[in-house]
């Protein structure tokens, strides 16, 4: 069955995972980890349907995520243009995010622009727009 289909059952399973006495305690739960690339493990280990971009995604949306890359088509596609990979994968297994996102990393210290506002530029480049 598609994810589309299941994501709902899939936020019901997360409210459950991070709800304390009927709160809400998702915070609380993600600074047992440490850094934030152990807060990107437990979630994509402990929450279903959750991968290393939404992870990403998520973290970066509560202000965890400034080191650590939302590698999605249009990042993807911008780092082929700057020939900072060779191809833009169809799909992203655990090992491919990864040496993406530490060759992004190094691209991003180059540069000497932090790993979340060069993927925030990338996005704009592709799709010039920021919305929310």
């Amino acid at each position: 069955m598609r994810f589309k289909y299941k994501k709902s059952k899939y936020l019901v399973y997360a409210r459950e995972k991070f709800s304390k006495d009927g709160k809400l305690v998702i915070r609380s739960v993600l600074e047992e980890n440490i850094d934030t690339f152990k807060k990107r493990e437990w979630l994509v280990n402990n929450i279903n349907g959750i991968g290393y971009k939404e992870a990403s995604h998520f973290l970066r949306n509560i202000g965890f995520g400034n080191e650590i890359a939302i590698l999605d088509r249009h990042i993807l596609r911008t780092l082929k243009s700057i020939k900072i990979i060779d191809e833009v994968p169809e799909s992203l297994s655990k090992k491919r995010y990864l040496t993406i996102e530490e060759k992004m990393r190094n691209f991003s210290k180059a540069i000497n622009i932090p790993m979340d506002q060069l993927d925030l530029l990338f996005w704009y480049r592709a799709k010039g727009e920021v919305f929310k």
